[in-house]
């Protein structure tokens, strides 16, 4: 069971193949370069890796918009390429996750061609179309500010089509069990290919019910469980991670009450908290939707994370907190986006320190989940603002200080490297931080080794406890009669606590898994504990006779 369960217990390394490696010179990443560096990810200890789209596109959004869902993109190389990258993972015992983008296509896709030329063609209900514009076409647009219609009318089909994104991306009708169909083939060949899953896209759209004139539309989330359930068949272990900002009382419908919909969902609830507390200082709002997202079936998992490929979405938020987190890491506007996001990577908003950025990702990495980092995270890289929308964060990998950061050979790589500023990467490189034990890097490769360790946290029962301080937190971790306990201290000057770990006769005793020191109670079972700012402290619960007896796993 607890094999077949693997997302439960790893790391998630997110990349685009486009941005990471280089192996021909063009200036653009492919399937070779990454092969390439498989053996560095497998060194930094990542158990999966995420792939961003890499089918053939137009590119007008970051390969987002499909021609074609069986095929790799000709700048990134060829099915065979990818054939031997998926080998490559499976014998460093790598996962590989890709994008699977259903929502919509590209408007090139030769099928929306053949729905737009022709009403009687088999594709034409692929599609949805309105004989005239929705009195609702301004509503419901996921980038305000950029669209100003969800509407589009095309004169050749003679009729309007939905996009839910941008106009070049019409929606596919995936109430339609012929697009279902589809969906189920496309999963089924990159399966064969040595995929172990999928990253779901923008699900909430994906089951949506899209009737012209339609306000509340209908979810059909029994579509999930056919997804699921067609996978499982095909490969027992394989999973979907749904793209779903969502509330959290609609978690169980993605789920499944019985856990037989989708097995991960990214937590964006939490994220968009974790933020506010490292903004303010107050880890209450955090600890509350830690609590109510707590409920989920036993086979599910919540995708822990910090930043990604997209804007920071601070939508669920309150104003005051929202204005909070602006505040502190996105003041000036060039900064936000759609109104309601930061479109900076994660070292830049701390300012570059590294004592800040390795309590960010201790506390996330402690977090009720699975880890889900960022390519370029664990060397702390910057993000280039001058470029629009979300390209600011979507530069070059940073390899050395060799030019263009030893990511290619051309002098016009597919986004500029950044190369100005004290993220540049004569400063901010790979090469670099590997000879450097005290570097970013080298402490993230023993951060994934010390939560892999602590399959507590990806399995077991959190418990927040009290620690009579908003900007402390600790949280306790039960799992098969073990037990761990992760403290963060978000303030920016040194606390001392005073903490009852519970767990009885076992918890009189805190063993350091980090870098500090263990810590025995006094005669009251209690702990007291001095934090230094920004200080984090994980402890196996329990003393040296206890962990030998520790259940093997």
């Amino acid at each position: 069971m607890i094999s077949d369960l693997w997302y439960k217990n790893t790391v998630v390394y997110c990349l685009s193949v486009e941005t990471f490696m280089d192996a021909n010179g063009d200036g653009v990443g492919d399937f070779e370069g990454l092969s390439r560096r498989l053996d560095y990810l497998a060194g930094l200890g990542v158990g999966a890796i995420w792939l961003m789209p890499f089918q053939p596109s137009p590119g007008k959004d970051d390969g987002y918009d499909i021609t074609d869902y069986y095929n790799v993109d000709p700048r990134y190389g060829t099915l065979g390429d990818f054939v031997d990258f998926t080998h490559g993972c499976k014998q460093r015992g790598i996962r590989v996750l890709i994008d699977l983008v259903v929502n919509h296509t590209s408007n090139q896709h030769p099928w929306f061609q053949s729905a737009r030329s022709d009403p009687n063609s088999p594709y034409r209900d692929w599609y949805v179309w309105s004989n005239t514009k929705p009195a609702d076409a301004d509503q419901g647009m996921v980038f305000p500010g950029v669209q100003d219609s969800t509407w589009t009318r095309d004169e050749k089909a003679g009729g309007y089509y939905f996009h839910r994104f941008y106009e070049f991306q019409p929606d596919l009708n995936t109430a339609n069990p012929m697009v279902q169909e589809e969906i189920l083939k496309i999963m089924g060949f990159w399966i064969q290919l040595g995929v172990s899953g999928f990253r779901m896209d923008a699900v909430p759209f994906v089951i949506a019910e899209k009737i012209p004139g339609v306000k509340e539309a209908k979810e059909h989330f029994d579509m999930l469980r056919t997804f699921r359930e067609f996978l499982q068949w095909r490969k027992g272990d394989s999973m979907i991670l749904g793209e779903a900002n969502i509330l959290p009382e609609e978690n169980l419908n993605y789920f499944g009450d019985d856990g037989d919909r989708i097995q991960m969902m990214f937590n964006f609830q939490v994220n968009q908290t974790l933020f506010y507390a490292l903004a303010s200082g107050d880890t209450r709002p955090m600890i509350e939707a830690l609590e109510r997202t707590k409920p989920k079936p036993g086979t599910a998992q919540w995708g822990q994370f910090l930043r990604n490929h997209d804007e920071l979405d601070l939508g669920r938020l309150d104003k005051n907190q929202r204005q909070a987190v602006f505040a502190a890491f996105g003041p000036d506007k060039n900064m936000q986006l759609y109104d309601r996001g930061i479109r900076r990577r994660l070292a830049p908003m701390l300012g570059g320190d590294q004592r800040r950025l390795e309590l960010a990702y201790s506390l996330m990495f402690s977090l009720p989940g699975t880890p889900v980092i960022r390519y370029g995270d664990e060397i702390g890289m910057g993000d280039d603002l001058k470029l629009p929308d979300r390209n600011s964060c979507r530069t070059p990998m940073q390899w050395s200080d060799e030019p263009q950061g030893g990511f290619t050979k051309s002098d016009k790589p597919v986004l500029p490297v950044i190369s100005e500023g004290p993220f540049g990467y004569e400063h901010i490189n790979v090469a670099e931080q590997r000879r450097s034990p005290e570097s970013l890097l080298n402490w993230m490769e023993r951060l994934i080794r010390m939560r892999k360790e602590a399959p507590e946290i990806g399995w077991g029962d959190f418990t927040a406890l009290d620690t009579k301080d908003p900007g402390v937190l600790a949280l306790r971790y039960d799992w098969r009669n073990n037990a761990v306990l992760i403290i963060h201290n978000l303030h920016p000057e040194p606390v001392e606590i005073d903490l009852d770990v519970g767990c009885g006769e076992q918890g009189r005793l805190l063993i350091d898994i980090a870098d500090s020191q263990s810590s025995e109670a006094d005669e009251n079972s209690r702990h007291r504990l001095l934090l230094e700012a920004h200080a984090y402290r994980w402890f196996r619960v329990g003393g040296l006779d206890y962990i030998l007896r520790r259940t093997e796993i």
